[in-house]
C-alpha cells in the first residue's frame, strides 16, 4: 500500500520526551508518530540530520506503518544495555533499569571527556557485570586511528566483547582492525554503515568484522534485510534513541535475521524518563518481546511539542516526503 502525505499528517503527532542523561549531546528527544494500516509508526531523525538522510527516516516510517512486516523466526530478542558518558559513580543507577541485561554497551570517546574518565567508567561496569557481563565500547567515531589504538589497549584489560566504530572513516577503520587485529578483539562498524551513500562498503573494503544496522536510518525493515543478506557479516541490530514505537521496528527486524549471534541495542527506551507506549517495549530477564505497541493518548498531551516544534516537524516531514521514490 502506498502512503499519501495527506495519510500521515491526518495522524500525525509530535512529542518532546526528556532524557534521563544528556546523551548523544541532547536532553530531549523529538520524534514524531502516525498510525498507518498496519500500526503506529515513527519517524524521527536527529534534528540536525538534513532532508536527504531524513527521507530514509521516513521511507522507514512509512514500511512500519504501511507494509506487512516479513516473517518472523523469534519471538524475543536479548538486548545490551546502554552505559551513556556517565561518571563512574552513576553507573550503578543507570544500569539497574536495564534489568537482566548481561551486555553493556559503553560509551567513550565524549567530547569534553578524557580516556581516564572511559577507563573508570568501563570498570565500573566491569565490577558491576561481574566476570561473566559482556563489555562492548562505543566511540562514535570519535577518536582518530592512533588514539583509538591507545584507547583501546588502556581498556581491553576489561575484556571487551567489541569496538564499535572507533574511528569515523572507512580507511581508518580498517587501519585500526589491522593494528589491533593480533588481540582477537573485533571491530564494528555503525555509522559506516547507517551514514554511508553505500552502507555495504565497509564490509567490502574488509574494514569491520561486525556490521550494526539500525531499521530507521536504513530506509525500513525490508531495506535493511536486503542490505544484511549481502553482507556476509555478523550483525547486530540497534536503535537510534526512539520511542518503544520506533523500538518496535527495530525488534521486528531483529526478529526476521536469520542469525542473532549478538544481543541487540533495543533497549534505550529505559534512557528516557518516560515512554508514549501504554506498555513500554524494556528488558525483561534481559530480553524483550517482539510486539508492537499503541501510544498512551495522555503522552500526546502532556509531552506534546511546542507549536513552533510541531510546524518544525511538519514542514520538515513534507520536505522528506518530496524526496521518496514514488513507488
Amino acid at each position: 500500500m502506498l502512503a499519501t502525505l495527506t495519510d500521515i499528517l491526518a495522524t500525525a503527532r509530535v512529542v518532546s520526551i526528556p532524557l534521563r542523561q544528556r546523551f548523544r549531546g541532547i536532553d530531549t528527544r523529538e520524534a514524531m508518530l502516525f498510525e498507518g494500516p498496519q500500526g503506529w509508526t515513527e519517524f524521527s531523525p536527529f534534528v540536525e540530520y538534513g532532508d536527504e538522510e531524513a527521507a530514509a527516516w521516513l521511507a522507514a516510517a512509512i514500511d512500519f506503518g504501511w507494509n506487512e512486516t516479513p516473517a518472523l523466526v523469534r519471538d524475543s530478542i536479548p538486548v545490551n544495555a546502554t552505559l551513556p558518558a556517565v561518571g563512574a559513580g552513576l553507573v550503578p543507577d543507570v544500569l539497574d533499569r536495564f534489568a537482566g541485561c548481561r551486555t553493556v554497551k559503553v560509551k567513550v570517546a565524549e567530547i569534553g571527556q578524557t580516556l581516564d574518565d572511559d577507563v573508570q567508567r568501563v570498570a565500573a561496569a566491569r565490577s558491576y557485570l561481574g566476570a561473566e557481563g559482556r563489555i562492548r565500547i562505543d566511540a562514535n567515531g570519535g577518536w582518530n586511528v592512533d588514539e583509538a589504538e591507545h584507547a583501546i589497549h588502556a581498556l581491553a584489560e576489561y575484556d571487551l566483547e567489541y569496538v564499535e566504530q572507533p574511528c569515523a572513516t572507512v580507511e581508518e577503520l580498517w587501519q585500526i582492525r589491522q593494528r589491533v587485529k593480533y588481540m582477537g578483539l573485533p571491530i564494528a562498524a555503525d555509522e559506516s554503515v547507517r551514514k554511508a551513500d553505500d552502507p555495504l562498503e565497509v564490509a567490502r573494503q574488509e574494514a569491520a568484522d561486525i556490521l550494526v544496522i539500525k531499521a530507521q536510518p536504513l530506509g525500513g525493515i525490508h531495506a535493511a534485510l536486503g542490505i544484511a543478506g549481502q553482507t556476509g557479516l555478523p550483525l547486530v541490530v540497534s536503535s537510534a534513541l526512539e520511542t518503544s514505537v520506533g523500538i518496535s521496528m527495530g525488534l521486528h527486524l531483529a526478529a526476521a535475521l536469520p542469525e542473532l549471534p549478538y544481543d541487540c541495542g533495543l533497549a534505550t527506551v529505559s534512557l528516557l524518563s518516560l515512554d508514549v507506549a501504554l506498555d513500554p517495549l524494556v528488558p525483561v530477564d534481559g530480553s524483550i518481546g517482539v510486539r508492537r505497541v499503541v501510544p498512551n493518548g495522555r503522552v500526546f498531551v502532556d509531552y506534546a511539542a511546542g507549536a513552533d516544534r510541531d510546524a518544525w516537524w511538519r514542514a520538515r516531514l513534507e520536505r522528506a516526503f518530496a524526496l521518496l521514490d514514488p513507488a
